[in-house]
């Protein structure tokens, strides 16, 4: 196990972090290029700035290291720094990097992609997951000549208009690009039923299972039927399944066959590749092969980058040879066990909980009327922070060693201390520095607006 900093077992110094993510602010808006990864969403002056990782470890601009969970928002399973991953990277790029003909390597990944996707005949690769969604958007709505899209009522699909202009950060966007834009309900067939009577859904789109949300029997199925008796296309989004639940992806696990399927994050242990992926006849609207009106699917420059490309098939090796999903679970039972085992012992357990499928943990902050509570979440994240902890969540990797469960075991005991102080006395004042973390997506830079030149 790689060795700690001293300040590990107390309270960490932030000053370079700090230092670096005012001059961020200064020169990137929202201080970040990811809003989840902005410093609003830590406690404030306790947003670690990162200099390496390797396995689950991370190190930070002060010279703290910290246990890393969530994995880089998910999209790494196999942990920071994976030998094969990168071996396989640097002899690609030795030969090139992007061309303008296509490579035998993107054919080679394209055919390791479809050997493990039961669900796809064809598949193209472009840099973020928004693109393929968004294709997929346009490729249902070529293919039916309707304009409707049906999205479940879970967090995020896109950053493009259609699906962004249906949340609180719409600023800018034309209201009539989000108007065709209509919700239904997770596990709820007549909410979907009552959706697709309109006969103007292009698309229905979902996450077939979430961290806390298994679909209920026959649901999926019956979604599957729903849109073949309306004529709209079924679009998983596999971002967080994929390579997560299985290799195959949720379509893989639950054995309901989607039209289309968007990928992303897992896909290359981290660096840059997603995927469109569905069935030929849909996915040729998109080339060469077709009769009709051709759409334009995806057109990227730097999609087949073979540095990406080859990271993607070192991971399908490694899914292929190994068992990566089973550690990165069993890891994550014995943190979601010791730590609820913690909180129960501490009489607790209604406030602070771990919860949700063992790949893709998250925890439950409430307050001392049992209500989600940002300001309990952020004191829980400032003591963890304290104690070589750093996570939005308890997402764990195939890199998650028994050492690093048992000292963020630890580390959850001290801080589990602290938030029973502050359910005893009603409050985290007293307790919390600053001011507690905010929604990523929200209307306005309040409650964590900064002022000019200030980080």
């Amino acid at each position: 196990m790689e060795p700690v900093s001293d300040d590990d077992a107390g309270t960490r110094r932030f000053t370079r972090s700090n230092a670096l993510q005012a001059r961020l602010h200064e020169v990137i808006p929202g201080g970040a290029h990811t809003y989840a990864r902005g410093a609003d969403q830590y406690p404030e002056l306790m947003a670690p700035v990162l200099v390496r990782g390797k396995g689950c470890r991370v190190w930070d601009a002060d010279g703290n290291s910290y246990v890393e969970y969530g994995m880089g928002l998910r999209s790494v399973t196999l942990g920071h720094g994976f030998a094969p991953v990168l071996e396989a990277v640097h002899r690609a790029i030795a030969d090139g990097v992007s061309f303008s003909r296509p490579t035998e390597l993107e054919l080679l990944a394209a055919q390791d992609f479809l050997s493990l996707v039961p669900g796809a005949d064809m598949v193209k690769f472009a840099k973020n997951g928004s693109d393929a969604t968004t294709a997929a958007v346009r490729l249902a709505r070529a293919a039916t000549g309707r304009t409707a899209i049906a999205v479940c009522d879970q967090p995020f699909f896109s950053v493009d208009d259609w699906f962004i202009g249906t949340t609180a950060m719409n600023s800018g966007i034309p209201a009539e690009s989000a108007a065709s834009t209509v919700r239904f309900r997770y596990n709820d067939l007549p909410s979907l039923a009552a959706v697709l009577d309109s006969g103007a859904i292009a698309a229905v789109v979902l996450e077939a299972a979430t961290a806390l949300a298994e679909p209920e029997p026959g649901f999926l199925e019956g979604v599957r039927a729903l849109c073949d008796r309306h004529g709209a296309l079924l679009v998983f989004d596999e971002m967080i399944t994929g390579f997560r639940w299985s290799a195959g992806g949720a379509q893989a696990v639950y054995g309901v066959r989607p039209d289309l399927s968007c990928w992303g994050k897992a896909m290359g242990n981290g660096f840059p590749l997603s995927a469109l992926a569905g069935k030929r006849e849909v996915m040729e609207l998109g080339g060469l092969r077709t009769e009709h009106n051709r759409v334009f699917l995806l057109s990227t420059t730097h999609g087949p980058e073979s540095g990406s490309l080859a990271a993607f098939r070192a991971v399908v090796h490694e899914y292929r040879t190994s068992d990566p999903i089973d550690r990165m679970e069993r890891a994550g039972r014995r943190l979601a066990d010791g730590v609820n085992a913690i909180a129960a012992d501490l009489g607790i357990a209604e406030h602070l909980q771990v919860l949700g499928r063992p790949s893709c943990l998250i925890f439950a902050t409430r307050d001392h009327h049992g209500h989600p509570s940002q300001e309990f979440r952020t004191l829980f994240l400032q003591e963890l922070l304290h104690r070589g902890v750093l996570g939005q969540s308890f997402v764990t990797s195939a890199a998650h060693t028994d050492d690093d469960i048992d000292q963020t075991i630890a580390a959850c005991r001290d801080a589990a201390a602290t938030y029973r102080k502050a359910i005893e006395q009603g409050s985290v004042e007293g307790l919390l520095v600053g001011r507690p973390v905010a929604p990523a997506i929200r209307r306005t830079a309040a409650p964590r607006r900064i002022g000019q030149g200030h980080g």
